[in-house]
């Protein structure tokens, strides 16, 4: 079943976009949230339903008259709030620049080397980029 929801939720983040900041939530949220409210339709409507391409997704959504309103409501905020944490990782680093060059001058570049010297740093980083730290899921 968690595999099943596992799935799921992947695919919604192939059809995440960006958009602006609010709350976000990351994997193990959005499998909590939907194992709770999906995982009885998904048993029952779905159980046949491929784990690639977003099949799960698929089938609930041939099936959504006949899904539980608390499922197709979760999917719908869960879909949501993953658009969101997947914008907020891609604004972090541009929002996060110039504290970067101040704190971090002499951190090489990738492995996530420079987001860990923010987060050594956070009460010098400015509150923008600990936001930004924070909705994209980083601490």
């Amino acid at each position: 079943m968690r595999r099943l929801i596992f799935a799921f939720t992947t695919g919604l983040l192939l059809l995440a976009a960006p958009a602006a900041f609010a709350q976000t939530v990351g994997f193990a949220e959005a499998i909590k949230i939907l194992s709770a409210s999906c995982g009885k339709d998904i048993d029952k409507y779905c159980k046949s339903a491929t784990l690639a391409n977003n099949g799960i997704g698929q089938c609930l959504d041939q099936n959504q008259s006949k899904v539980s309103q608390k499922c197709n409501a979760d999917r719908v905020v869960v879909r949501s709030l993953i658009e969101e944490r997947l914008a907020a990782q891609a604004a972090a680093p541009k929002i996060c620049n110039n504290d970067a060059r101040r704190l971090c001058k002499g951190v090489k570049a990738g492995a996530g080397h420079v987001l860990r010297c923010l987060l050594k740093a956070q009460r010098s980083v400015s509150d923008k980029c600990n936001t930004a730290i924070d909705l994209a899921g980083y601490r």
